[in-house]
């Protein structure tokens, strides 16, 4: 499985680019934030996810481990492929994405090209459950007493590490968005707090 690649670029396209590692060319279908950034003969280090069916090997390649984080989670929603996702992660910033989701926030969704409403409808459904479910088993594997304040925030950094986000980013965007909400708020509110500031940052 190929994780990542570190090379040259060799070649940039409409919808993919080439990165040479070691003599061999990669090629790798991007978002167009990346092929934007993307020179040839220019380095690049590219997050890669490698989809391996019976009939296809490809990969999609991210400029962030969140991007691809995030792709990885779209793809386990029932009528999202691998187009489809890349295209919805390449809309728009993935913190601005998660926020859409966790507040039910349709229209962003549907204005991705591929994404019809009953499709965002399920995307968000089915998204905002997983972070629902990251919480609460984050609150009890969480160190002290339930409710404290390392617990609340081990609950909320649990539920951006499932939309994607590395342990470091989740912690700073926890305590961003813990000082925008009351001590009881719920787990939902306080994720959206750390999505909030996130986007606002």
């Amino acid at each position: 499985m190929i994780a990542s690649l570190d090379g040259i670029v060799g070649a940039v396209s409409a919808d993919s680019l080439v990165v040479e590692v070691g003599g061999i060319g990669y090629r790798v279908f991007a978002a167009p934030s990346l092929l934007a950034a993307a020179t040839p003969g220019a380095r690049l280090k590219v997050h890669t996810f490698h989809l391996v069916r019976e009939d296809l090997q490809a990969l999609y390649g991210f400029a962030t481990a969140g991007e691809l984080g995030f792709f990885t989670l779209l793809l386990t929603v029932q009528g999202v492929g691998p187009k489809v996702a890349l295209a919805i992660v390449g809309s728009r910033p993935v913190a601005d994405l998660q926020l859409a989701i966790v507040q039910d926030d349709q229209a962003v969704l549907v204005s991705v090209p591929g994404v019809g409403k009953r499709l965002a409808g399920r995307i968000c459904l089915e998204l905002k459950e997983k972070v629902d479910a990251a919480g609460t088993a984050a609150a009890g594997a969480a160190v002290g007493p339930a409710g404290t304040e390392g617990a609340r925030e081990s609950e909320v950094v649990a539920a951006l590490q499932a939309l994607g986000y590395t342990l470091q980013e989740a912690r700073s965007a926890a305590r961003r968005g813990a000082a925008a909400v009351a001590g009881d708020a719920s787990l939902e509110d306080r994720v959206k707090a750390a999505l909030t500031a996130t986007v606002d940052s």
